[in-house]
């Protein structure tokens, strides 16, 4: 059985670097790396909604908080001296509120589209967990991404080596079909009389 699922990896790896071949050969023109950077596919993968959540929770807890004490100094405050402070944190709590559920809002946004996506890759949760975790689904995309990226420089090295060959071949094939030659240039000054003289 094991010596099947080798033949069965050696045979995907071929085919991914064949398909991978063709397809870069079918550009004209060395492209952007089409995938996401490793780098960034690591970054997203050490991410967790939850902390993201967590912190959600306390920002609108340290906002309210700081509601609360802008109330106290209004209470506190004499009416002369109370316009430029309130005015100023109430603009200040309103924008932050707005902000606060405005992320809070694209939150619940991108983990919708995180779990559509994890379903459209029909990737299921470990056992006792309820949804697949961005570890596990964005480790694998990681290591496809390094592979990818690593076939994709040597192609393009290849590619780019092969173009220079063409243009060396071509300027090689100017050079023989030239309809002048280029002789070189004899000195005639005075430096190389006198030099022919010694």
């Amino acid at each position: 059985m094991s010596k099947a699922v080798t033949i069965a990896g050696v045979f995907c790896h071929i085919s991914f670097h064949i398909i991978f071949e063709i397809s870069i050969r079918m550009l004209e023109e060395q492209c952007v790396f089409p995938l996401p950077e490793p780098q960034d596919l690591f970054q997203a993968s050490q991410m967790k909604f939850e902390d993201f959540q967590k912190d959600l929770r306390k920002l609108k807890k340290d906002l309210r908080a700081c509601e609360t004490e802008a109330g106290k100094v209004y209470q506190m405050s004499l009416e002369e001296h109370i316009q430029p402070f309130k005015e100023s944190m109430e603009q200040f709590i309103l924008q932050a509120k707005i902000d606060q559920e405005a992320e809070e809002h694209s939150l619940t946004a991108a983990h919708k589209c995180f779990l559509e996506t994890t379903a459209y890759f029909f990737m299921k949760p470990k056992m006792g967990e309820k949804e697949v975790s961005p570890n596990v689904f964005f480790s694998l995309w990681h290591e496809f991404s390094s592979d990818f990226k690593d076939f994709w420089k040597k192609e393009n090295k290849l590619i780019l080596q092969e173009r220079v060959k063409e243009a060396e071949e071509v300027c090689r094939q100017k050079k023989e079909k030239s309809l002048y030659k280029i002789k070189p240039k004899h000195d005639s000054g005075i430096k190389a009389k006198i030099s022919m003289k010694i």
